[in-house]
């Protein structure tokens, strides 16, 4: 009994809730289709604000700064080579790699023994084609006189021979002295001939003695010059590069020992695609001499070198594109052949134009300018030059106007927003474009303890050259030092 009565409970309970359950489930659903049978009341919308920065667009005349990189080269490069073999028996001062030398230096001396006894024999062939040349010319005099003397007796027998006729004639002389006579006359013209064949081989002689003469002179100076040529002298100042050679090495003719390196003279090739090279032409197609500055960041310091565009390759190389320019650069101490470098081309100056930042550009070359009731308008720009962060724009119908100075996604023409204005840009400028309007400024002055910090720091790196080290405690002992030399210094240094 106790059993059924709590069993009745239990399913009395479970009846009234699921009429619970069942009574809350249609009290929703009501709630529900009564909500959604009721018509949507409209909130007031708001719109939305958009604070922007401007930049008020003004003409100027700016200067485009084209990047490009390059590798120093030297414009005078020689390669020492032996003009003759055999053993180095002498090494010239400073002969090995970075070796400073002198023009006219003696570098190296190949063994001389053997051209020394050649130029001994030619000069002893000189002194017997001398002799030769004595005796052909003694020679010659005694034929010339022995002509002279034939020619005389050869007269005397022609008078003797017409006396004879005479007294024949006149019935006084015999047919055989007459006869006796002509043949006298006729042995001395053959003696005539005969001393005159003489001569003629005299004379033969005499110039073929000075032309043996000559040819041993040739080969004095031949072997002169073959001995000259045992000792490689520098053709001009410079570095000595890939040396090979030292002493006691056998060497051949024409082996390379060393490579001689102005570093004096050097310049720097970088290529430029060919819209960038059409910027670099005048009206007549030529190449302009534009300057450059050659930038290397070495040790903490950037080195910075000005130059000028000097010419550029006639071809274009298989497999490359664009020109190859060249630049020849001023005094680059601290710079050496094969560094890779940046280089800033300076292009000609662009009237009318304006700098903004490359955030106010849209994708389709457009910019948002400031119209009435401060709401955005686009409008397009005539994109001339992308600078780096910058790009420069024609300012055309846009000077004056205000424009976004970054660009946003939910910025457009007809939103509305709050301006913040920049100081006012200057009417007229003649600096380069990657200058940027109003920066921080370049010099700082610096406190002792900063100051000796840094100082320390640059007489203690061994890695950097002593010229840029010189020019960089210069700087720092000034009283105003460049910001940017300050944080390249304290970024190597850490702090």
């Amino acid at each position: 009994m106790r059993f059924l009565r709590r069993g009745l409970t239990g399913l009395f309970l479970l009846a009234v809730t699921i009429a619970l359950l069942a009574l809350a489930g249609q009290t929703l659903r009501s709630a529900i289709s009564e909500r959604m049978a009721q018509q949507a009341r409209q909130m007031p919308a708001r719109e939305r604000v958009y604070a922007v920065n401007l930049v008020t667009i003004a003409p100027e005349t700016l200067v485009p700064v084209m990047s490009a990189f390059g590798d120093i080269r030297a414009r005078r490069t020689l390669e020492l080579r032996a003009q003759v073999g055999g053993p180095i028996v002498a090494l010239g001062d400073g002969f090995e790699d970075g070796g400073q030398v002198r023009a006219g230096q003696l570098l190296l001396k190949v063994d001389p023994t053997d051209l020394e006894d050649t130029l001994a024999l030619a000069k002893t062939d000189l002194t017997r084609a001398e002799a030769e040349k004595r005796d052909a010319e003694a020679a010659l005099a005694i034929a010339t006189d022995d002509l002279a003397a034939a020619r005389r007796q050869a007269e005397l027998r022609a008078v003797a021979l017409i006396r004879q006729q005479d007294l024949t004639a006149k019935g006084v002389g015999t047919t055989a002295a007459e006869e006796t006579a002509a043949l006298a006359d006729a042995s001395a013209q053959q003696a005539v001939l005969s001393k005159r064949t003489a001569l003629a081989n005299a004379e033969a002689r005499v110039a073929q003695a000075e032309t043996g003469l000559d040819r041993q002179r040739i080969a004095v100076a031949e072997a002169q010059r073959r001995l000259a040529e045992t000792e490689l002298r520098a053709a001009f100042s410079g570095t000595l590069s890939q040396v090979t050679a030292a002493e006691g090495r056998i060497v051949t003719a024409n082996e390379k020992v060393a490579t001689l390196v102005d570093p004096g003279a050097l310049e720097v090739a970088f290529r430029l695609s060919t819209a960038q090279h059409a910027r670099l032409i005048d009206a007549s197609g030529q190449l302009i001499p534009a300057d450059v500055t050659v930038k290397l960041a070495v040790s903490g310091i950037e080195l910075s070198v000005p130059g000028k565009i000097d010419r550029e390759s006639a071809v274009v190389d298989a497999g490359q594109t664009g020109r190859l320019i060249y630049a020849r650069l001023e005094a680059a101490p601290g710079l050496r052949p094969g560094d890779f470098v940046t280089v800033e081309i300076l292009e000609p100056a662009l009237d009318g134009v304006a700098s903004l930042p490359a955030s106010a550009l849209g994708g389709s070359d457009t910019v948002l300018v400031l119209g009435e009731n401060d709401r955005l308008e686009e409008l397009p720009a005539e994109v001339l030059r992308r600078q780096g962060e910058n790009v420069l724009i024609r300012a055309g119908d846009l000077t004056g106007r205000e424009v976004v100075a970054e660009r946003q996604p939910m910025l457009g023409a007809g939103i509305r927003v709050r301006p913040f204005r920049d100081a006012p840009v200057p009417e007229q400028s003649t600096a380069p474009a990657s200058a940027p309007a109003s920066a921080a400024p370049e010099s700082i002055a610096l406190d002792e303890v900063r100051r000796a910090r840094l100082i320390a720091f640059v007489k203690d790196n061994d890695q950097m050259p002593e010229d840029a080290k010189a020019r960089l405690l210069e700087q720092l002992e000034q009283p105003d030092v460049p910001v940017s030399v300050i944080e390249r210094l304290e970024s190597r240094m850490g702090g």
